[in-house]
């Protein structure tokens, strides 16, 4: 499964904070929040996964593993590809994503202006490359995103936070049962985190029954919760 060639489905829209996202007119969802396609990636998963997990270590921490459901147009990696290379924090990130989006939507999404530009320039130069194995971005952050469905995703590494960025459930519920969550959190490492941005009362039940700390936090603009759940240590 390589890069999704088909692309008259797909649509470029403005959203709320002036970023763009892309429509799947097949799903009928957005791959980002109307209300802020920036604002919910910095808030959802920047924000409260990536720094809080940081700050939550008690010292400095060289280096991360970052998994990814739900790669789509790379906001997430590029905001904290960023970070960690502004911390000099050493850093492996995985996107999973079955319909890899093509090189032409990704760079007219604008999101060169959110982000330093030699990082932006060579996310582009080697995306392609990334589905096929690892590639460094520079000499702190390597991507890998596997183009196979989350059920088909398999690896021996395990991950210090996960960014759970699926479509809604009431569109894609596959990405949202107790099979699917059950995997994905197999990958999370013992004291990792786990960030979405929906919260439900099944999410909460399957991820409480994983014996996994859940916490309700103030959604992005447009969500009044959104979840957030720790792996204890022992």
């Amino acid at each position: 499964m390589g890069i999704n060639k088909n692309t008259e489905h797909l649509q470029l829209i403005i959203t709320a904070d002036g970023s763009n996202t892309i429509y799947n007119s097949i799903v009928g969802e957005n791959y980002h929040s109307r209300n802020g396609a920036l604002q919910e990636s910095k808030h959802v998963f920047v924000h409260s996964g990536l720094m809080h997990f940081i700050n939550m270590q008690l010292s400095s921490i060289s280096s991360i593993k970052v998994l990814e459901v739900g790669f789509g147009t790379g906001l997430n990696f590029l905001l904290t590809t960023d970070i960690c290379t502004e911390k000099q924090i050493k850093m492996l990130y995985t996107g999973i994503e079955a319909y890899p989006l093509n090189n032409n939507l990704i760079s007219n999404t604008g999101y060169e202006q959110y982000i330093s530009k030699p990082v932006w320039d060579k996310f582009l130069s080697v995306y392609s490359l990334s589905l096929t194995k690892p590639v460094a971005l520079n000499s702190f952050c390597d991507l890998e995103v596997i183009p196979v469905p989350l059920a088909d995703f398999d690896t021996t590494e395990s991950y210090d936070v996960i960014y759970f960025d699926a479509f809604a459930s009431t569109r894609q519920p596959e990405m949202w049962d107790e099979k699917a969550i059950t995997h994905t959190l197999a990958f999370l490492k013992p004291g990792g985190v786990f960030v979405t941005y929906a919260i439900t009362g099944n999410l909460k039940r399957i991820i409480k029954t994983l014996g996994l700390k859940v916490e309700k936090v103030p959604g992005a603009p447009g969500k009044r919760e959104m979840l957030r759940a720790t792996k204890p240590l022992a």
